[in-house]
């Protein structure tokens, strides 16, 4: 059954409204919004929520609206999944009954035209009053609703909403919950600030030149024109062409967290040509591994590639996680256990320097260089608990074909740390993004959970569904 015609004239935005709902095929006879979250679910979205921190203060600004009258706040995700919500008992009671609680989702598509969904799908504050609903049981609601936009990616990430019974909300409101909204953005704002000065003060030492430091959602941190801090780029891959805004032409090499974006050598305004800059010999030299995930590990040293043996890499892998250095009787049992020789050792230091030069010191051994490895960002991000950041870079198991017994127990620690933080504090694009990795394909827990926390139309679920039965049928 498709909406039902409406008899009154709508307001613009209320009949655009009405639209795609029809064309969702809504039921106006819908009983209530649709349960997608349990309640350790809900529990799990809200820890993985950005407005999680910021929850007193909105909760502040809006009691004298939700707790001292008879109205109802709401917030919600991206997709409109009510995650919080605050008000009086007798409130809460009667918005029970429509599905206007912590776990339900109240997107356009589910429900139909309503202050949360409708606000999410313009991306503007929207007023529904009575009638304006689509659902007839929702006749009795009005309700105010702003979506929130993180100024890190520039996407919707939330909605606010206020709402009550016909004859309590005024439609002023709506201006209250714009400001609620701009005033979260507000505070996430802060937070990004934050995190780019931290992004500077450990990453501004490499960028030399012509160069340009990007987040990984896109946004320029540091570059040699000051006009350029904040302007948004595409999303880079590693070693992939990005067009800077003078039209030039760059490369783009992983830094962790960031990209450094070195352009092409000779490049002009507007033009490109094949190659890597080299930067300038100012400065420390940055050694760049890559050790992740990968049978082939690799380093680049100020954006040049070197390859590795796996023996180099598990040497350099151990002189990063030994910054202070390691003596040849303590890299040879890091290295080989009981069975190994700080002559062997020597030779392989002494090939290693072949390609590294100086940067390998003795007495004891260690790297004289400014080092950025893939794992320790990872490890980093994980004490932080930047989980979504953490195990977006975490492209599988560390040297996974190595048998050095450091290495072996660094790579099962971090692989426990990586699967528990994304399972228990993750959310579900970081549980999405760990069920892509080596591990993570084979793991029925997280398959289990990725099925929870997603939502019912999303086009991943039958992935996770097929993926988790053949888990089962012993398939995979």
């Amino acid at each position: 059954m498709v909406v039902q015609n409406q008899v009154v004239a709508a307001r613009p935005p209320i009949a655009e409204s009405w639209r795609r709902s029809r064309d969702a095929g809504v039921d106006a006879a819908v009983a209530a919004a649709p349960l997608v979250f349990d309640r350790d679910t809900v529990a799990d979205a809200r820890g993985a929520h950005p407005l999680d921190p910021h929850l007193p203060l909105l909760r502040e600004l809006l009691r004298g609206v939700a707790d001292e009258t008879e109205h109802l706040m709401v917030i919600t995700d991206e997709a409109g999944h009510a995650l919080w919500t605050q008000g009086p008992p007798a409130v809460q009671r009667e918005a029970e009954r429509i599905g206007l609680m912590e776990g339900f989702c109240w997107a356009e598509g589910a429900v139909g035209t309503n202050g949360i969904g409708t606000a999410l799908a313009t991306g503007r504050a929207e007023y529904v009053y009575a009638t304006e609903h689509v659902a007839h049981v929702l006749h009795r609601w009005s309700c105010a609703g702003a979506p929130i936009t993180d100024p890190d990616t520039g996407r919707v990430i939330g909605c606010i909403d206020v709402s009550a019974t016909v004859e309590k909300l005024h439609p002023a409101t709506v201006a209250l919950v714009a400001a609620a909204a701009r005033l979260a953005e507000s505070r996430l704002e802060v937070d990004m600030r934050r995190r780019d000065e931290r992004l500077r003060e450990r990453f501004l030492r490499h960028l030399r030149g012509t160069g340009v430091l990007l987040t990984a959602t896109g946004r320029i941190l540091a570059a040699g024109r000051e006009d350029w801090r904040g302007r948004r780029l595409a999303v880079p891959f590693e070693g992939g062409a990005v067009t800077l805004p003078d039209g030039r032409a760059a490369v783009a090499e992983p830094l962790g967290e960031v990209y450094l974006l070195r352009p092409y050598p000779g490049a002009a305004p507007g033009t490109a040509s094949a190659g890597v800059a080299r930067p300038g010999a100012d400065g420390r030299p940055l050694l760049t591994l890559s050790l992740l995930g990968t049978d082939q590990p690799s380093a680049r040293l100020d954006g040049v590639h070197l390859p590795l043996t796996l023996r180099h890499a598990e040497i350099l892998a151990l002189l990063a996680l030994h910054p202070e250095g390691l003596s040849g009787d303590r890299l040879s049992w890091h290295l080989y256990g009981d069975e190994g020789s700080p002559v062997t050792v020597r030779a392989e230091i002494h090939r290693l320097r072949a390609q590294l030069g100086g940067l390998v010191r003795a007495k004891p051994y260690r790297l004289d260089c400014a080092i950025d490895a893939d794992f320790l960002t990872v490890r980093r991000l994980l004490d932080e608990g930047d989980i979504a950041a953490a195990v977006r870079l975490y492209d599988g198991e560390l040297l996974p074909r190595s048998d050095a017994p450091a290495v072996r127990g660094e790579r099962d620690e971090l692989a426990v740390r990586v699967r528990r933080s994304a399972l228990d504090r993750g959310g579900a694009e970081a549980l999405w993004t760990y069920a892509q990795t080596e591990q993570g394909r084979t793991d029925l827990e997280a398959l289990e959970r990725l099925g929870d926390v997603l939502p019912q139309d999303d086009p991943r679920l039958p992935a996770v569904a097929t993926r988790r039965a053949r888990l089962l049928d012993g398939d995979a």
